[in-house]
């Protein structure tokens, strides 16, 4: 096991509040919690990140692919420590996978895959996005005591910076979404407009004449309204 090193976890403390959102996506965020952890945790040898979203669960970053391998497993099982940390909100801790029976003997798979200790914490990021850090150790008993404390301490860091990443992605994508309706909008407005002064029709009949060639053409409305607006300027 490494040496529990204080100056090396407030670096990493420090550092994960120093994360600019501007500057990188929630996948981006996960990626540097997961190193971090791998980096700083006494007695981690690989870590994973697991998301629980409305599809199920999936490993959204990892440090190695025995730590992807071993979340998968759990995945097709139905059942292991990160499904269980993600959904309960708690701490399980593995302390020796070869004579852990849980979860359809998954620890036996974890050993044979050269991982003997696992330390999975709840990670929660938003109201519909839960979540577990996997720390993997490679001998059984890795996390001790002081282990255990500084994972709990690094999870409250980690759990605030990606709460507000994905806050920020989510606002940003919804920030996007209405600026795309907007446009359509706007396009849309246009093709009436052209077809209104060329049939002499109401805006009611020219929208109809727009939706009946999307539905004709099987294409979106706005495409539609777009080329026949880029049509009318090219003249």
């Amino acid at each position: 096991m490494k040496a529990h090193d204080p100056t090396d976890a407030a670096a990493a403390f420090a550092e994960l509040g120093r994360i600019k959102l501007g500057e990188t996506d929630l996948d981006g965020v996960l990626s540097r919690v997961a190193d971090l952890a791998r980096r700083t945790l006494p007695g981690a040898t690989q870590v994973s990140i697991t998301l629980l979203r409305e599809r199920g669960a999936v490993t959204a970053a990892h440090t190695g692919q025995t730590a992807l391998r071993l979340d998968e497993a759990q995945y097709e099982r139905g059942a292991g420590p990160c499904l269980e940390a993600a959904s309960t909100g708690t701490v399980v801790e593995v302390p020796d996978t070869a004579t852990d029976d849980r979860w359809n003997r998954w620890g036996a798979d974890a050993a044979e895959a050269g991982m003997g200790s696992v330390l999975s914490l709840s990670l929660p990021i938003g109201d519909k996005v839960g979540g577990a850090l996997n720390v993997y150790g490679g001998a059984p008993g890795a996390f001790d005591a002081a282990a255990m404390r500084q994972a709990r301490t690094f999870v409250r860091y980690a759990a605030v910076a990606l709460a507000n990443a994905h806050l920020y992605d989510t606002t940003a994508g919804l920030a996007r979404h209405m600026q795309a309706a907007m446009e359509s909008r706007a396009v849309i407005e246009q093709a009436k407009g052209i077809i209104m002064g060329e049939r002499r029709c109401t805006a009611d009949e020219a929208f109809t004449i727009l939706t009946r060639v999307s539905q004709d053409t099987n294409r979106k409305l706005r495409d539609v309204a777009a080329a026949l607006v880029e049509r009318t300027q090219r003249g």
